[in-house]
C-alpha cells in the first residue's frame, strides 16, 4: 500500500471488506453562509468555526475522509482506574485559506484534565494525541502528534480525525475531571515560518541552544555559586535567542510576549470540552483473560536489519514486548517451520538469565510461552536444553502462567502424532506443563467421527493427555453458539483442561474479527463473544505479520491471500515519521477496549452472577450473537454505565 504520511486519500474501502460506517461517497456540504469569505483570508481575524467544522465521534466510529460534519457537543467519558478511554475529534475545512493544495493548517492544543479537588491527568503522561491515517483508504494507523501543542494540515474536501486517549493511573483519585482541546486556524506564514530560516541561521541557533544545555546539564555536585553562575549564563543566552530576528513576530517592542495578540487568537479558537468520570473500580493489573498474541521475530529481523541473537536483536524484541504490554495482551515471539510446526517463546533470553524472571514476573503478563527447542543456537543438546529450562521454570511462582505452543492447526494423523510425541517429551520433565493446541478440524486422513463437526468435537479425546489448552477457531462455530456446549462437554476442567478460542482469516463479515474495514463495534465484539461463550483464554496468530521488507520505512503490504489487516495490528513507526516507536492501529485500540469491557463484565458477574452479566449484554443491545450486535456506540456506553451504577460503592 502506498504510504502517504499524514495525508488522507479519498478512496473507497478495499473490495471485499465491510464498509464499517465510514460514510464513503457522501457529498460535501456545510458551506452555506460562507460567501462573505472572499479574497485573502486571515485566520487571526476570523473565528476558526467559520473556517472549519469540528465535531466529536466515539472510538468505535471509522471516521473517513468523506465523513460529513455533525454538531459539536461536549464529550462525556467514563473510565475505571487503570483503564484507557478514547474519543475522536473530526476536523473538516469549510474553505481554503492557504495555497499549494492545502486548505490550511490548524493548531491543536490539549489541556490537562482537572478535578474540583485539584487532581490532574497530565497531558503527555496520561493523555496522548494521535492522528488517524488511512491504510488502503480505510482509517487505521494512529500516528503520534506532539503534546501539548501540535499542528496539522487540512486538505480541501477531506475530513481529518484525531484520536485522544486518556490513561487513568491505578492510584488516580476518583472524581469528575474536565479539560479541553483548543483548535485554532493558523496563518499561512505561520505554517512556513519554521522553514524560513537559512541553513546558516539554523546552525547558529542549534549551536547556541546546545551551548546553553551544556552550561546547565552537568551541575550535580557543583558548588552553589558555580550553579548560579551557570544559570545566569544560560538565561542570558536564551534571552538573546528569543530576542533574535528569527522570533521577532512573537515579541513586542519591549521584548515580552504580546499577550493581547495571544488572547485575541485564543478567543477565535474552537474549544472542545472533555468531561471524564473516574470511578473507584481498578482494572486488575494482571488481565483476567489470558490473551496471547504472536509477534514474528523474522519480520523484525528483516525489516530492522538485525541479526538473530545479536545485542541489537535482543533490543528490538525487548522494545516490542514492552510496548505491547500496555494493550493487556501477553505477547509471544514465533517462527514457523514446515507443516505449521511453530517455535514460540515469550522471552528471548534463557530461563537462567535475569531477564527471564523480569519478563515472566511482570504482573501485566497473564501467560507466557516456553520454547520447545533452543531460540539461539548453542552447543547444548536440544533434549538437555528443554530439560534445563523446564527444571528452572518449575521452581518459580510464575510457572502457573507457562504454556507450550507446539503446532498451529494440525491437519492429518502424522502432524497430530508429532504433536503428541513432543508433548510427551515435555511431560516427562514436567507432568504439570500446559500444552496449547490450536485446531479447527480433526485428522483429515483418520476421521474421528462420521461428520466433520463431530470429528472436531472429538479432538480432545484424541489428544488427551497431550494437550491441556484446547484452542478452537471461532470460524467452526459459524453463527451456532449452541454448539459451544458440545465442545465444553468433551473437556475435563477438573483435570486442568481449558477451552480457548482464536480468530484469524475467519470468521469473516459480519462476524467479529479484526480485519481492516470492519465496523468499530465489530472489532470490539471479539471479546464480547469470548465472554458470552465462556472461553478462558484467547490466541491471535500474529500482530506484525505483513509482507517481507528490508527497510524499516518500507511501505506496509498485507500478505497475499489474507483478508486486509489479518495478522497486522500495529505498524513500524518509521513508515510514518522518523520515530522508532511502533504505531498502533484503531483495531488494536478496540481490542484493548474489548478486553476492558471483559473486566467490567467480570466485575458485574462477581456481584450478580454470570447469567445476569450475559443478560446485561443482551438487555442493553450490545451483543446477542456473532451476527447480532450493536453497530452504534451508544449501547456500549449504556452497558458500561449500568455496570458503574450497579457496582460502585
Amino acid at each position: 500500500m502506498a504510504n502517504s504520511g499524514n495525508s488522507q486519500e479519498a478512496v473507497p474501502p478495499v473490495e471485499g471488506v465491510a464498509g464499517g460506517g465510514t460514510a464513503y461517497g457522501w457529498n460535501d456540504g456545510g458551506t452555506a453562509g460562507l460567501s462573505n469569505l472572499k479574497g485573502a483570508i486571515d485566520p487571526t481575524e476570523i473565528p476558526t468555526k467559520d473556517l472549519v467544522n469540528v465535531w466529536c465521534m466515539p472510538s468505535t466510529a471509522n471516521v473517513g475522509p468523506q465523513d460529513m460534519p455533525r454538531h459539536l457537543e461536549p464529550t462525556n467519558l467514563l473510565a475505571a482506574r487503570n483503564e484507557r478511554e478514547s474519543v475522536q475529534i473530526a476536523i473538516r475545512p469549510k474553505v481554503s485559506w492557504a495555497g499549494s493544495g492545502v486548505a490550511g493548517a490548524v493548531q491543536v492544543q490539549c489541556s490537562d484534565l482537572c478535578s474540583t479537588s485539584g487532581d490532574r491527568l497530565i497531558v503527555g503522561q496520561s493523555i496522548q494525541l494521535r492522528r488517524v491515517v488511512p491504510i488502503l483508504g480505510v482509517p487505521d494507523a494512529l500516528v503520534p502528534l506532539d503534546l501539548p501543542v501540535s499542528q496539522i494540515n487540512l486538505f480541501p474536501g477531506e475530513t481529518a480525525a484525531l484520536w485522544i486517549s486518556i490513561d487513568v493511573p491505578s492510584a488516580q483519585p476518583p472524581g469528575q475531571y474536565e479539560g479541553e482541546v483548543i483548535i485554532t486556524a493558523l496563518k499561512a506564514d505561520a505554517e512556513s515560518s519554521g522553514q524560513s530560516l537559512s541553513k546558516a541561521e539554523k546552525h547558529q541557533l542549534y549551536k547556541e541552544l546546545k551551548d546553553c544545555l551544556e552550561m546547565v546539564d552537568p551541575i550535580d555536585g557543583k558548588p552553589l555559586d558555580e550553579v548560579v553562575g551557570r544559570m545566569k549564563s544560560a538565561t542570558t543566552t536564551l534571552r538573546r535567542i528569543l530576542l533574535s530576528p528569527s522570533f521577532s513576530e512573537f515579541t513586542s517592542d519591549n521584548g515580552a510576549i504580546d499577550k493581547m495578540e495571544e488572547d485575541a487568537i485564543s478567543n477565535l479558537s474552537i474549544r472542545v470540552k472533555l468531561n471524564l468520570t473516574v470511578w473507584e473500580f481498578v482494572l486488575p493489573e494482571t488481565p483476567s483473560l489470558p490473551a496471547v498474541f504472536g509477534i514474528s521475530d523474522t519480520v523484525i529481523e528483516d525489516r530492522f536489519g538485525v541479526q538473530h541473537g545479536t545485542a541489537e536483536w535482543y533490543e528490538e524484541l525487548d522494545q516490542h514486548f514492552k510496548w505491547l504490554l500496555q494493550y493487556r495482551i501477553s505477547p509471544y515471539f514465533c517462527k514457523w517451520a514446515d507443516g505449521m510446526r511453530v517455535l514460540t517463546y515469550t522471552c528471548p533470553w534463557p530461563a537462567d538469565h535475569p531477564k527471564s524472571d523480569e519478563y515472566f514476573s511482570d504482573p501485566r503478563l497473564a501467560a507466557y510461552a516456553v520454547p520447545y527447542s533452543k531460540v539461539i543456537s548453542s552447543n547444548v543438546v536440544e533434549k538437555d536444553y528443554l530439560q534445563k529450562q523446564v527444571e528452572i521454570l518449575r521452581t518459580k511462582s510464575h510457572w502457573r502462567k507457562a504454556y507450550f505452543y507446539l503446532w498451529d492447526e494440525p491437519l492429518n494423523f502424522e502432524q497430530y502424532d508429532s504433536l503428541r510425541n513432543m508433548a510427551s517429551a515435555i511431560h516427562a520433565y514436567a507432568p504439570d506443563a500446559r500444552i496449547l493446541t490450536t485446531y479447527y478440524t480433526g485428522p483429515n486422513d483418520a476421521p474421528l467421527a462420521p461428520t466433520p463437526f463431530e470429528a472436531f468435537v472429538k479432538v480432545p479425546s484424541f489428544l488427551r493427555p497431550h494437550t491441556q489448552i484446547y484452542c478452537t477457531s471461532e470460524w467452526v462455530l459459524g453463527n451456532r453458539e449452541d454448539l459451544v456446549k458440545d465442545i465444553i462437554a468433551e473437556l475435563q476442567p477438573e483435570n486442568g483442561e481449558e477451552w480457548w478460542t482464536y480468530v484469524c482469516m475467519g470468521p469473516s463479515d459480519p462476524h467479529p474479527n479484526w480485519h481492516l474495514g470492519m465496523r468499530g463495534t465489530q472489532h470490539r465484539a471479539v471479546m464480547w463473544r469470548v465472554w458470552k461463550e465462556g472461553g478462558t483464554g484467547f490466541l491471535y496468530w500474529g500482530a506484525n505479520c505483513y509482507e517481507k521488507a528490508t527497510a524499516a520505512s518500507a511501505e506496509i503490504r498485507f500478505r497475499h491471500g489474507l483478508p486486509p489487516g489479518d495478522g497486522v495490528l500495529y505498524y513500524p513507526g518509521e513508515v510514518f515519521s522518523k520515530s522508532h516507536q511502533p504505531v498502533a492501529s484503531l483495531r488494536l485500540e478496540r481490542l484493548l477496549s474489548g478486553l476492558q469491557d471483559f473486566e467490567y463484565l467480570k466485575l458485574y458477574a462477581s456481584k450478580y452472577g454470570r447469567e445476569e452479566s450475559i443478560s446485561l449484554l443482551e438487555r442493553t443491545g450490545v451483543y446477542f450473537g456473532p451476527e447480532r450486535y450493536t453497530v452504534e456506540h451508544m449501547p456500549v456506553d449504556v452497558m458500561r454505565g449500568q455496570i458503574f451504577n450497579a457496582c460502585r460503592s
